[in-house]
């Protein structure tokens, strides 16, 4: 059977402001983001603006450049939008994150300083899978996408390091960084039907003797579900920890 499938389960019909809307990967955006809010909520004394200036500048080079520069390299959610304008997105935004992260250090602690340089550099070599791909692997993921943010924020949003709550944010970051392991194995299987299989055939026989068709939905619908799942379930833990910090 030939599949038609879409790039991915939350993808628009090609063209216009829905290319747009696809480029920014909206459930992995928020969950990303996520990670954000919860290393930032770890932080004593946190203030509402380091929260918000941290969830802006990841959002400009996650949810936005480092997704313009992925779909520059090879088209993979297959948007109409054009090569120079995602060049011009991805500089735009990268380097927007990055003057926020230096003004950040200067203004908050110096500490900052090789985030931001760490953050700069992975969000342009995992998705252009520079050196022939060493950035682009499950753990460069787990690192720069999960645990990554949750460090940041913190350290953003303490300004010191005091010993028990870097515990507790190192703690934190070994969540994010396993949860984003069973995020990439299950989002590759995905990407795979959804992107590279031409046709798929087979069945599943049982020991009851009944057969079941192996389709795109047989080898889809698990692992979407628990994406949606676990999206849910880490946006509802950040804003918990957010809520619990100023309410």
């Amino acid at each position: 059977m030939t599949t038609q499938a879409r790039p991915a389960f939350y993808a628009l019909a090609p063209g216009g402001w829905r290319d747009y809307l696809t480029l920014l990967h909206p459930p992995y955006t928020l969950w990303h983001l996520s990670y954000v809010a919860i290393g930032a909520s770890l932080a004593p004394g946190l203030q509402p603006h380091r929260l918000v200036w941290g969830l802006v500048a990841f959002f400009l080079a996650m949810g936005v450049g480092a997704h313009a520069l992925d779909e520059l390299n090879g088209r993979p959610l297959a948007t109409r939008i054009p090569r120079g304008v995602l060049v011009s997105v991805a500089i735009i935004s990268i380097g927007g994150a990055a003057a926020i992260g230096v003004g950040a250090a200067l203004a908050w602690t110096l500490w900052l300083a090789p985030f931001v340089v760490f953050g700069t550099f992975i969000a342009v070599a995992y998705t252009l899978e520079l050196a022939g791909g060493f950035f682009h692997g499950d753990v460069w993921f787990a690192l720069a996408w999960g645990a990554f943010p949750v460090l940041t924020a913190y350290v953003g949003a303490a300004g010191t390091l005091r010993a028990e709550a870097v515990l507790g944010a190192l703690f934190a970051a070994l969540f994010a960084a396993l949860l984003s392991v069973a995020q990439r194995r299950l989002s590759t299987q995905v990407r795979a039907v959804r992107r590279r299989a031409s046709g798929i055939s087979g069945s599943i026989r049982y020991r009851d003797g009944s057969v079941e068709a192996i389709g795109e939905q047989t080898l889809l619908a698990a692992p979407e579900a628990a994406l949606r799942a676990l999206t849910a379930s880490v946006i509802a833990l950040a804003v918990a920890l957010v809520a619990f910090r100023f309410v």
